[in-house]
């Protein structure tokens, strides 16, 4: 560690889990970085629904986790920890996080840092790691989206909506997705979307299948779960794969099987915390290789909805709950 830095660090804790005012200010020790670890002095964080689950109390940090709320920061590299970190005091980085990042410091495994990219500021930079992580682990992982495939994409608006968006239409996939407004669907279209249907007016199964010619869309990015998986298979393509990474609707559905298995159909779930610093380093090191020269090219930014003090967290999440938003809800320290 530094002599340099601080003993203490302002940061945001739920004392008691509840509503956005459970989020309160708090002094902390600054932490210490381990093994393999670097300190990030923290410009920003992204604010994100499982953020929102666990201030509920519905999603508690893993074992040995910091209880701070955030998942993903952009900063400067403070200390090293043991080691080989791979990076420089100084270093700025964004970095994808199991807990921490609601604070002005946070230790992030230094596999889980990518270079804050040039062409983007801080805001920026720290929006990047928890949609761009979960999506390209889900669609280009698991879901396999292979050249030539069509991807839909459930809450194209969401933080998570307009990176998949934007990620997979600038490596050549077409993209639909859905939205609840025509705002919603224009900004859907704006950053790539082949269509953008309202799901509040339209039927998107019936739109897909469409658009796609009676096809189906080949990837499914699903944050909706409950019947929508049903409609979802009712507009997949033969072999295609449906991810599945929030239950915003529900977390029971019922499907037909027969269906499923006449069109070879593969439903899959997962989550990101939990896994560990080897899975996500991998999952850098594809963001590295195919999506971050995208992003030095100014062909990639991640759309941003509102930046807030770190001190209005509650506020922060008060405007991801009412669901109005475009994008990325962001703090800055």
């Amino acid at each position: 560690m530094s002599g340099d830095l601080p003993n203490e660090m302002t940061c945001i804790e739920v004392p008691v889990p509840g509503e956005p005012e459970a989020l309160q200010p708090a002094l902390r020790p600054v932490p210490t970085p381990g093994a393999g670890e670097i300190l990030i002095e923290v410009a920003a964080a992204g604010v994100n629904r499982p953020d929102l689950m666990q201030r509920r109390g519905q999603y508690p940090p893993p074992p040995g986790v910091s209880d701070i709320p955030g998942l993903e920061i952009a900063g400067r590299v403070a200390a090293l920890g043991e080691g080989d970190t791979g990076w420089q005091i100084g270093d700025k980085v964004t970095a994808l996080v199991a807990g921490g990042g609601y604070a002005e410091y946070c230790v992030a495994p230094g596999a889980q840092a990518l270079s804050a990219p040039g062409a983007l500021s801080m805001i920026e930079a720290a929006a990047l790691p928890e949609t761009f992580f979960t999506v390209w682990s889900n669609v280009f992982d698991r879901g396999r989206l292979a050249p030539g495939e069509t991807l839909l994409v459930q809450g194209g608006s969401s933080g998570i909506g307009t990176a998949a968006i934007m990620i997979a239409s600038n490596l050549g996939h077409p993209v639909i997705a859905t939205a609840g407004t025509e705002e919603k669907c224009q900004a859907c279209r704006d950053l790539g979307a082949a269509l953008a249907i309202n799901y509040k007016t339209q039927d998107f199964a019936e739109e897909v299948n469409k658009f796609t010619d009676g096809r189906g869309a080949d990837v499914i990015l699903d944050m909706v779960g409950s019947d929508y998986l049903q409609r979802e298979l009712d507009c997949l393509a033969a072999d295609g794969r449906i991810s599945v990474i929030a239950t915003l609707g529900g977390s029971s559905a019922e499907i037909n099987v027969t269906k499923l298995m006449l069109k070879r159909h593969t439903i899959s779930g997962s989550t990101l915390r939990t896994r560990s610093v080897e899975f996500k380093s991998a999952i850098a090191d594809a963001l590295r290789a195919q999506v971050w020269p995208l992003i030095e090219a100014g062909q990639i930014k991640p759309e941003i909805f509102a930046v807030l003090p770190l001190a209005q967290a509650a506020e922060a999440h008060a405007i991801l709950e009412e669901g109005h938003h475009i994008g990325k809800v962001m703090l800055s320290t």
